[in-house]
């Protein structure tokens, strides 16, 4: 993981010196707390982070930061619907489980999604480069947490039960 490290910030560096732009200390900072982090932060998680080691750090510089190490595909926002965008500098193809109570993000590393294959041509007029599969259901915490909460005897909601029952049945 440290070689990983070392190697992103070294990235960092070329890409900053091949585009004319300053290695700002800020830059390497911001990366340097997600590389150390694999919850998928938020913007406001990486300002607090920052913070930590540079108290004077304006919430405009860390976020025009991300702004930029993603630009330059250093890291990338990861999106799910309701949510704040969270970031990753997992750059390597992963997928993510994605709770819908607490929106925790967690990595799924499978050989079986990495192979899926890309379509061919243009889809409803997207030129695809990539993918990422993300698995949308409810955490162990958030579970355990419904176990004691009113939502439903079996502690899961009406439409949650349906798509379990929906997915249960295909993948028989």
């Amino acid at each position: 993981m440290k070689s990983d490290r070392v190697e992103s910030l070294k990235r960092l560096e070329k890409i900053c010196h091949a585009r004319g732009m300053p290695l700002t200390s800020q830059r390497s900072m911001v990366l340097e707390v997600l590389l150390q982090r694999d919850d998928h932060p938020t913007a406001d998680q990486v300002l607090e982070a920052v913070r930590s080691r540079s108290p004077r750090i304006s919430r405009r510089t860390v976020y025009r930061v991300l702004d930029t190490l993603a630009e330059l595909g250093l890291i990338r926002r990861v999106h799910h619907p309701g949510a704040r965008a969270r970031f990753d500098a997992k750059m390597h193809r992963h997928h993510h489980l994605v709770c819908t109570r607490c929106n925790r993000i967690v990595d799924l590393e499978s050989r079986r999604f990495d192979d899926i294959a890309l379509p061919k041509g243009k889809s409803h007029g997207f030129k695809v480069y990539d993918y990422s599969v993300q698995l949308v259901g409810i955490c162990p915490d958030c579970q355990k947490k419904q176990g004691r909460g009113k939502d439903s005897p079996s502690g899961l909601f009406h439409s949650d039960k349906e798509n379990l029952e929906k997915n249960s049945a295909q993948d028989s």
